[in-house]
């Protein structure tokens, strides 16, 4: 029970406060109807004037919706806890002079209270409307709000007053020129500052809500093509169209020059900062980035079939896609960046099947099951996740019934839910317990853990040889599922990149003006053994989630990733377990 009041405590933590007063108001509200009524349920004129005081409730959260939801409604799905309270305050008034009826209404009414309440009380979002501010007024609201709750501000050593002051006349200017577009830059720049996954900027355009990908300042040009570096510092370029394959440059061409300058150069110097939390991370795509920083034009110089330099004038050629294109096959990720992008990953979640004869093959996209009241009330609250524990085991014994010998586990892409369920996964390969995570309270800038959940070693597959695979698409529980598995001794974790650098709890939310542009941040802390942030880097921006074996890539790794769109990894990964089997 320790461990299930430890993380009660945490989520108390960081709920909203102000929403608790009005949360309690309406319960003191209803318990004095429900004495009223002990007291005056032999009076008829005193029941009439009972089932008019019902209505104070549901006119409470209708003052409270009018308060807080006014230019945001979407947030009533943080809130709707309160307000099904304030309705089932009706369900007795048709009851009030019948004694079964008043009876069963007012239990009903009792347990809905009761469990929305508990919910509520844990729940309570960091939710702030500043959709009815104007720009200026609602940036400096934004940045009050991660300022007082965002809970890795001193870890990461952020001074959000000099941001403020950095970023205030782009948003002056915006409002200005009312200009929406500006705006939206200007507030994703300053979260790119930064370097959290777990801070998107989402924006509502034309009634369709998007992420930005996660704080993405920047709007490519398309020339035709893209380029990538390889491991040996030569970048190369891939995606090539007709366009540009006409002036010479072909899919591995050596990309020397960039309008000018040396090529690395410009990737150092000209690459915008995207808000990635791992600089290696960014440091691996930032060729891919650069093949769209330009203006109408872009002067590329490269080594022809000859092996002479030449250099050609790209025009640009209007809606951004090849770079896309490249980014989908470095991830692996064919439809990253479209509207069916995350419901195809919650398809593939949990998906198994054998690669080979030997090979087996799981793929884990999310830790979230089909059953999310259990992952957060149970899994979640007691630290230890038995269904996802039984599921795990159940679909390894199929896999070890069709003949597997070793197994590769693919996080890559992995979009995070609940730690426990990968801890669950652990369970079966570690063979003595291990520390997995702490949730904690910050306060006053120090961090208090109040509960662990651990790694309960169960160990029915610690013989199982495994490769865990990630990428820099992997965040939040994927980070966290990368980093437990790479401790257990059987299990390697490999990649191309790092995994992304994000481990904290989410629940933040600011509302900017006129609600189409909000900000999410986390508020909910998560330690590690040490009692330190767990994963997130700090302002060094160096990985403290790193794979055990980088994936090389060279020119024919390069090739079959973007020319022949194949798996590279997973083949890879099937060649690493074939040879340390042997």
């Amino acid at each position: 029970m320790g461990t299930f009041f430890g993380s009660l405590l945490h989520r108390l933590s960081t709920s909203n406060k102000v929403h608790l007063i009005w949360l309690g108001a309406v319960i003191i509200i209803m318990i004095t109807l429900a004495v009223l009524h002990h007291r005056w349920k032999g009076n008829g004129k005193k029941i009439r004037l009972w089932r008019l005081l019902c209505l104070i409730p549901l006119i409470t959260g209708a003052v409270h919706a009018f308060i807080y939801l006014t230019g945001f409604p979407l947030f009533v799905i943080g809130h709707f806890p309160l307000y099904v309270i304030a309705l089932s305050a009706l369900l007795p008034i048709p009851f009030a002079k019948r004694k079964i009826g008043y009876r069963v209404t007012g239990a009903i009414t009792g347990l809905v209270t009761c469990v929305f309440g508990f919910y509520y009380l844990g729940m309570s979002p960091l939710y702030f409307n500043h959709s009815r501010e104007s720009y200026t007024e609602s940036f400096h609201s934004l940045v009050q709000d991660m300022d007082r709750y965002y809970v890795l501000k001193e870890w990461k050593e952020i001074d959000f007053a000099a941001l403020e002051d950095k970023y205030m006349p782009l948003v002056r200017e915006a409002e200005q020129t009312q200009d929406r577009g500006k705006f939206t830059e200007a507030v994703m720049a300053f979260c790119c500052e930064l370097h959290d996954g777990h801070v998107p900027v989402v924006t509502d355009d034309e009634g369709m809500i998007r992420f930005a990908s996660y704080t993405m300042s920047y709007k490519p040009h398309e020339y035709g093509l893209a380029m990538v570096q390889l491991d040996s510092g030569d970048v190369i370029a891939v995606c090539t169209t007709e366009d540009v394959q006409k002036l010479g440059i072909e899919d591995g061409t050596v990309i020397t020059e960039w309008n000018g300058k040396d090529i690395l150069t410009a990737c150092e110097e000209d690459v915008p900062d995207l808000g990635m939390p791992v600089k290696e991370n960014a440091d691996r795509v930032a060729a891919m980035v650069l093949s769209g920083v330009g203006g109408d034009t872009a002067d590329v110089s490269f080594i022809d079939k000859d092996g002479s330099e030449q250099t050609v004038t790209l025009t640009d050629l209007g809606e951004p896609h090849t770079q896309l294109e490249a980014f989908r096959a470095y991830r692996h990720l064919e439809t990253l960046g479209t509207e069916e992008e995350f419901q195809s990953l919650d398809e593939e979640n949990f998906t198994t099947k054998m690669l080979d004869d030997k090979c087996g093959y799981l793929r884990i996209t999310t830790e979230g099951t089909d059953n999310g009241l259990y992952d957060m009330i149970v899994g979640y609250m007691t630290g230890d996740h038995a269904r996802a524990r039984e599921m795990f085991r159940q679909k390894l014994r199929d896999l070890r019934a069709q003949g597997m010998e070793y197994l590769v586990i693919d996080l890559r892409n992995n979009q995070g839910g609940a730690d426990e369920v990968t801890n669950a996964l652990c369970d079966l390969f570690a063979t003595e317990d291990q520390y997995g995570l702490g949730v904690g309270t910050r306060k006053n800038g120090k961090y208090i853990c109040n509960a662990d959940h651990n790694i309960h070693a169960d160990g029915e597959f610690a013989d199982l040889k495994v490769v865990a695979l990630t990428n820099f698409g992997c965040l939040s529980a994927g980070d966290s599922a990368s980093h437990y598995l790479s401790r257990l001794p059987n299990v390697t974790l490999a990649g191309l990149t790092d995994p992304y650098g994000c481990n904290q709890e989410t629940g933040g939310i600011s509302v900017l003006s006129g609600g189409s542009v909000y900000v999410g941040f986390p508020v909910g802390l998560v330690l590690d053994g040490n009692g330190d942030v767990n994963i997130d880097t700090r302002p060094d921006r160096i990985s403290r989630n790193p794979v055990e074996e980088r994936i090389p890539l060279d020119y024919d790794a390069a090739m079959k990733i973007f020319r022949d769109k194949e798996d590279y990894e997973l083949e890879w990964a099937i060649h690493y377990l074939e040879s340390e089997s042997s």
